[in-house]
């Protein structure tokens, strides 16, 4: 992941529903979800590689690309554990979780049913020389809007108005799968 994030961050602009294929545009842009899903699912495709088997199937990979709210949902029904509010902290989460929030958005929001309401996803990801946490996300509300990487801490500090019970969550997308269809 962290290369793809360094590839990226600084050079990709952010525009709502706009997944993966918005890279190839001029300029670049790409959402929240489109964002994690890509990294997500490359990293999942490279632990299947490393390890010669399907560790996490096609069906799964495929359904990571999908709206924030539906992506928590997803891992969460996997991997049978979730992280709410206050539970969302340096000490507890899990070295690569997707951390999911709600933050509204007005209409757009309503374009999928959303559970939780979640709005916006934001992905952990590690530098490999010494395993730093930082946040890789595509941010359209706060500035520098599109791709940005910031230091897991500081990101925690700057996002505590939101991790309150019902209005932030955390899964962690490489557990032990509970449902093993996936």
């Amino acid at each position: 992941m962290w290369d793809i994030v360094v590839q990226h961050t600084g050079n990709v602009g952010y525009r709502g529903a706009t997944k993966r294929e918005g890279l190839a545009y001029d300029p670049p842009v790409i959402d929240c979800s489109g964002w994690a899903a890509m990294l997500l699912t490359s990293a999942m495709e490279a632990i299947n590689s490393a390890s010669r088997s399907e560790v996490f199937n096609s069906e799964y990979r495929a359904s990571i690309a999908t709206w924030s709210d539906r992506m928590i949902a997803l891992v969460e029904a996997r991997v049978g554990a979730i992280l709410n509010g206050e539970e969302i902290s340096l000490a507890n989460l899990p070295p690569y979780a997707l951390i999911g929030l709600r933050q509204g958005g007005g209409a757009w929001a309503n374009n999928h049913p959303r559970k939780r309401g979640i709005t916006h996803v934001a992905q952990i990801v590690r530098r490999p020389t010494d395993r730093a946490p930082f946040i890789s996300e595509s941010q359209g509300w706060a500035r520098p809007h599109g791709l940005r990487l910031t230091e897991l801490g500081e990101w925690l500090d700057l996002t505590r108005p939101w991790l309150k019970a019902g209005e932030a969550w955390a899964v962690d997308p490489f557990a032990p799968p509970v449902d093993t269809r996936c």
